[in-house]
């Protein structure tokens, strides 16, 4: 995929695999709803959530999102990168929460709500280093049957 096209790939998605390192060296994956806040990957998780021990042990982390059902159709996006612990919780749950629900809390008694629920976490940017896509649609494209 070209740079516009993984921009508008990852528009359209909702959920990143996160994958941070766990104590033993080995991956732990979390799927995760996302934002953009500036131009950045953003989300917010427990503040005492396995992903977070390991983030605060090593900054380092990959996401996945991917689409389709069939081989043909099968495209994605992979980022390694690091990530970085934010105060600005707010924001990331307003971005969050606009992305995924949009309207919702959008009264003064939905958005005190959505804060003390969470009042538990913390906000997490995400700084990719290095990305891999693939679109398979593609590898057809102008081929008749």
């Amino acid at each position: 995929m070209t740079p516009a096209e993984v921009d508008a790939f990852l528009a359209g998605q909702r959920t990143l695999v996160v994958a941070t390192i766990g104590r033993t060296g080995l991956p732990h994956l979390a799927p995760m709803w996302f934002a953009f806040l500036d131009g950045e990957i953003v989300f917010c998780t427990d503040r005492k959530s396995q992903k977070v021990v390991n983030l605060r042990r090593d900054p380092r982390c990959s996401v996945l999102a991917e689409a389709g059902e069939t081989y043909d159709q099968l495209r994605g996006v992979h980022m390694e990168g690091v990530t970085e612990f934010t105060p600005d919780l707010g924001q990331v749950v307003d971005a969050v929460v606009a992305r995924n629900f949009g309207e919702v809390g959008s009264s003064d008694e939905e958005r005190e709500a959505l804060r003390k629920a969470m009042s538990r976490r913390v906000a997490v940017i995400f700084r990719p280093t290095r990305t891999a896509s693939w679109d398979h649609r593609k590898l057809m494209s102008g081929v008749t049957p």
